[in-house]
């Protein structure tokens, strides 16, 4: 009898598993939860019912920006979003994820002090350049400028030096004359420009070509967009329909990010940067923005060499059925 009953136990959580498999039930995704201001879409999504609407049952898992990586490799994670230059270099050795859409534009800031003599990338030629690190995407980004102006970034023939301090330490580092010049993401460029009174060389959302650029996509773990290619196409959905309200709404986000505690910082100065950023996504943007990366690693040598940059966009990014491009603010305006 015991073991009559521990087969219909059996029987009937399998039989459970089936449906929800089958989109019976919310199906339960991991999303990778970082206290970055941009991320706002993400948080919107579980905050206003944009995932549940997809028939999502969204679980936000905390985690470092540093591991993301490796929890979406060893399978902590199905969904996630950053920046795309962290992820080109760990896809071409393997991370198993597929892009599915650009989030927004804008969020790094390059900043000198007002009286350093500095006026332009071009004038960084032999000065040294404070970054959190030297694979960070603020690295990449100086990297990407600097060959435009005609600046050797080469590792056997720098014409500029890259130096590695906490994000923290940074500005101080820039205020002691450790360094000329820092980068750093938002909130923290702002916060630091704003307390030092720094000058901006560049700032990713305004300077030319990178201010049409999304530097932020959203991307899912390979196995599944394989194994349930309607659950990736769900989501995709939700977070674009997210994007689009934080355009619309960008004082009511940076509250919710406040309120829920998804990030610190203030509500006027966060509403600001919010602002800021090009909160219209694009799966077409996000597709454009991965071959433009592609294309400038495979010159600075950050990808393999003679890497065919379409090929490698092709490979790693995903165009779903029953996703569109974008949505409007308008097309979301109901949602309380």
């Amino acid at each position: 009898m015991k073991r009559y009953l521990m087969f219909l136990v059996l029987a009937f959580a399998a039989l459970l598993s089936a449906c929800s498999s089958k989109g019976t039930g919310p199906y339960p995704l991991k999303i990778a939860y970082v206290p970055h201001l941009c991320h706002a879409p993400m948080h919107v999504a579980v905050e206003k019912g944009f995932f549940e609407a997809e028939g999502i049952k969204p679980e936000m898992v905390q985690i470092d920006s540093g591991h993301v990586q490796e929890a979406l490799g060893s399978g902590q994670l199905d969904v996630g979003a950053g920046l795309i230059s962290k992820f080109l270099q760990p896809i071409e050795n393997g991370l198993p994820v597929k892009f599915v859409a650009g989030l927004h534009t804008g969020c790094i800031k390059v900043l000198t002090k007002k009286d350093a003599g500095i006026a332009s990338i071009k004038d960084l030629k032999g000065k040294r350049i404070g970054v959190p690190g030297l694979a960070d995407a603020t690295t990449y980004l100086l990297k990407r400028a600097l060959i435009l102006q005609g600046v050797s970034v080469d590792e056997k023939n720098p014409e500029v030096e890259f130096v590695v301090f906490s994000r923290n330490d940074l500005p101080q580092a820039l205020q002691k004359g450790a360094v000329d010049v820092i980068a750093l993401v938002d909130p923290a460029a702002a916060i630091a420009e704003k307390a030092f009174d720094l000058k901006v060389l560049l700032d990713s959302g305004k300077t030319p070509p990178f201010d049409t650029e999304y530097c932020c996509a959203v991307f899912v773990a390979a196995r599944l967009a394989k194994e349930h290619p309607e659950i990736a196409a769900g989501l995709t959905r939700a977070i674009l329909k997210a994007s689009a309200w934080v355009q619309a709404h960008p004082e009511e986000a940076a509250k919710i990010q406040l309120d829920k505690k998804y990030v610190a910082g203030d509500l006027e100065v966060n509403t600001k940067l919010l602002r800021g950023y090009n909160y219209k996504p694009s799966v077409k943007g996000g597709y454009e923005a991965v071959y433009k990366n592609a294309q400038a690693f495979a010159q600075i040598g950050l990808l393999k060499q003679g890497t065919d940059a379409k090929a490698f966009a092709d490979k790693v990014y995903l165009f779903q059925q029953g996703v569109p491009d974008t949505y409007t603010a308008a097309e979301v305006a109901n949602v309380k």
